[in-house]
């Protein structure tokens, strides 16, 4: 029992290490790589034409093909549409979808587009991410020599008994086999030592995806710095997002409380007033005889009448505002996982409390979060936490059930448009089988 826990992360990290080079996500890396590779060696080929002695005699004459160059491949747009090149190459093959720049201002003349493209920033980060494709090729190459001489070096004791059945006493040069160091070689001259060569093989083909996985993520980085709409660009474009949704969430609110107005409480109260006239005239005028019977069931209807609109008033305005907020987060949140149809563990650490504002979006989530789990889940046991530290609230709602939440239904992306209008974020882990956890991290203040 002792060594049960050390050998289970082992194994499974074993697992994960000979599945990944058959992985389709490990395929595309490798195809990105490749295609990186490619485009290094070309713009690299480029330079070398341009700078040759037979091209550039003189150092002065080199530095003035580049500074001759660089302008025109901005004024061009050349730059702007490798970068789009690129941007679509990740997006096919990485699922990795960067928003492209601010389009470039248009210009007339050769001098008018030279001028804006020096001006053009994200021109000149285009052509950064270019010059920076150079070394990211040499990492991508190296990574699709793993592949490649990994798996030739696995074939080593299949194919040497057919080329290698000389007569006895026959002596032959000794075979060379591929290392993971480049320029480095293994020399093979009998059978046994092609199971070495495999081994070497087998290690490098595992290691491949891994490589491939590293220059991918630096090709990421540097394609979300170089190639987006820059960090002010970016941020203006979310807050015109998060603003549209705002305004839009915060028209669908008053459309809501209106239809809830008039098919509720208003014909309810007009209901109130048709009862208690009808009450009126049972009592009559001077003269009249009373019907002291029927006035009495008018009244009573109209009593009934007036309890259910105040009823329904009352669940309106605690839907804008929920009334149990004001003795703060911790409190609301109680009262929630009190009135769950599944047992709720609720933890609550905040020191410090939040805006009004996060404290009715954290509670709406929670309550949205906590009826989908009754809903949907099939769980017999629900953990809400709410925590608070370093200026950020996380609230985290986790069941054991079926899992296989959709992130893109509506009542998920529903949360994550509301979080997303205080620049807060939505997170979701729900594996088939189970479990399901959505974690929402809010800023204390907004």
């Amino acid at each position: 029992m002792g060594t049960t826990g050390p050998v289970t992360p082992v194994i499974a990290l074993t697992r994960a290490a000979l599945r990944e080079p058959f992985r389709r996500r490990a395929h595309r890396e490798l195809l990105f790589c490749l295609v990186g590779a490619l485009v290094g060696v070309a713009v690299l080929a480029v330079i070398v034409a341009l700078l040759v002695p037979g091209t550039a005699r003189s150092v002065a004459r080199a530095g003035a093909i580049v500074a001759l160059l660089l302008p025109l491949a901005l004024a061009t747009g050349m730059a702007r549409r490798l970068g789009a090149a690129h941007r679509r190459l990740a997006a096919r093959l990485l699922g990795e979808r960067v928003a492209p720049p601010p389009p470039a201002r248009p210009a007339r003349g050769m001098l008018g587009r030279l001028g804006a493209g020096l001006r053009d920033g994200p021109g000149w980060r285009a052509l950064a991410y270019t010059l920076l494709k150079l070394p990211l090729a040499a990492a991508g190459f190296y990574a699709v020599f793993l592949w490649v001489a990994g798996l030739a070096n696995l074939t080593y004791p299949f194919w040497w008994g057919l080329f290698r059945n000389h007569p006895p006493g026959v002596r032959l040069s000794p075979a060379l086999a591929a290392t993971p160091f480049p320029g480095r070689v293994l020399q093979v001259a009998t059978y046994p030592g092609t199971f070495l060569v495999f081994a070497v093989g087998a290690a490098m083909v595992l290691a491949a995806p891994w490589v491939t996985r590293a220059v991918v993520a630096a090709d990421r980085w540097a394609m979300r710095g170089l190639l987006g709409p820059g960090r002010l660009a970016e941020r203006v474009r979310d807050l015109e997002q998060t603003r549209a949704v705002a305004v839009d969430d915060a028209a669908a609110l008053l459309r809501q409380v209106e239809r809830d107005l008039h098919d509720g409480a208003q014909i309810r109260l007009a209901t109130l007033a048709m009862h208690l006239g009808l009450a009126k005239e049972k009592l009559g005028d001077d003269g009249d005889p009373l019907d002291v019977e029927g006035a009495r069931e008018l009244v009573d209807a109209a009593h009934r009448g007036a309890k259910d609109a105040l009823a329904e008033l009352r669940d309106l305005a605690r839907g804008i505002h929920p009334p149990v907020l004001d003795n703060g987060l911790a409190d609301a949140l109680a009262t929630l996982a009190a009135g769950s149809a599944i047992p709720v563990e609720l933890t609550t650490d905040i020191p410090a409390r939040p805006t009004p504002a996060i404290e009715t979006i954290a509670y709406f989530c929670a309550a949205e979060l906590l009826a989908n789990a009754a809903k949907h889940s099939l769980a017999t046991r629900i953990g809400l936490s709410a925590t608070g530290r370093d200026g950020m609230l996380l609230l985290s709602v986790t069941d054991d059930g079926a899992g296989g939440a959709d992130p893109g239904g509506s009542g998920l992306s529903g949360l994550a448009q509301r979080v997303s209008t205080v620049d807060g974020r939505l997170e979701i882990a729900s594996p088939p089988g189970g479990p399901t956890r959505v974690t929402v991290e809010l800023p204390l203040r907004a």
